[in-house]
């Protein structure tokens, strides 16, 4: 039987949406049940921000803006929706995409698990049964598979699809992290993220899911963001060998 919880907070960080903000949000707002969103814009300089604006007045109760001056990392965005939640007392919190990689009806999938006490984080996998890529060049499902297996083999945990950032967190989860540790602004952050939630003992189930290549707008893909993951993660595994992610 599920759970009481409170509406979910889906955490969409955003930088130069504009072509996809106002769609990704209007999908969120039709799905049942209720999920609040809280955008984070790093100063968007094509106006993804007032696109915002006008839909929360349609929603005035059920979606937030937070803005920023600049372009600060996705982790940092992440960790600033996480402590705004915890603040109003959200029950689960979700990190999604805002280009339509993440199919929003999903949002229902990955919910389920969680609210049901089956697990503790759930993760949107392109990697297991079920779980599928569309419109990805061939070089790029190598590198994206390459970069799962070298995360697997260095930290031996048992997740399929550790890059993945279709997520959903119980609050238990993000209470128990000393989010202060959480080293990764790039998409490291990601990896690191359940990584800390898997050391602390945290029980993470993979949702198979469907990722599209986005249609509008530009991938914030960069070699700077791999290099960080690929050096990362042995930095990560190291560290934690001296030093927990529990908070104290």
């Amino acid at each position: 039987m599920e759970n009481d919880l409170r509406t979910g907070l889906v955490i969409i960080p955003t930088f130069n949406e504009k072509e996809n903000i106002q769609r990704i949000l209007e999908a969120v707002m039709a799905l049942d049940p209720l999920f609040d969103v809280l955008v984070v814009d790093d100063g968007s300089p094509d106006g993804t921000a007032d696109v915002v604006r006008q839909v929360m007045a349609t929603y005035p109760e059920r979606i937030y803006l937070k803005e920023r001056a600049g372009k600060s990392g996705l982790g940092t965005a992440y960790i600033e929706g996480f402590r705004w939640g915890l603040e109003r007392h959200y029950d689960l919190f979700f990190e999604m995409d805002a280009d339509f990689s993440h199919n929003p009806a999903d949002l229902l999938r990955l919910r389920q698990p969680v609210a049901d006490g089956e697990a503790d984080v759930t993760v949107g996998s392109r990697y297991i049964k079920g779980g599928q890529l569309e419109n990805w060049p061939a070089d790029r499902i190598m590198l994206s598979r390459g970069a799962s297996f070298y995360v697997q083999m260095i930290t031996w945990m048992p997740v399929h699809d550790p890059t993945a950032g279709f997520v959903c967190y119980h609050r238990r989860v993000l209470e128990a992290i000393d989010l202060n540790r959480i080293r990764f602004v790039g998409y490291a952050f990601q990896i690191e993220m359940k990584f800390a939630s898997w050391t602390l003992g945290f029980r993470i189930k993979e949702v198979p899911i469907l990722f599209a290549d986005r249609i509008e707008g530009v991938s914030k893909m960069s070699k700077a963001i791999v290099r960080e993951a690929i050096g990362g993660v042995i930095e990560m595994k190291w560290r934690s060998l001296f030093q927990s992610y529990q908070r104290h």
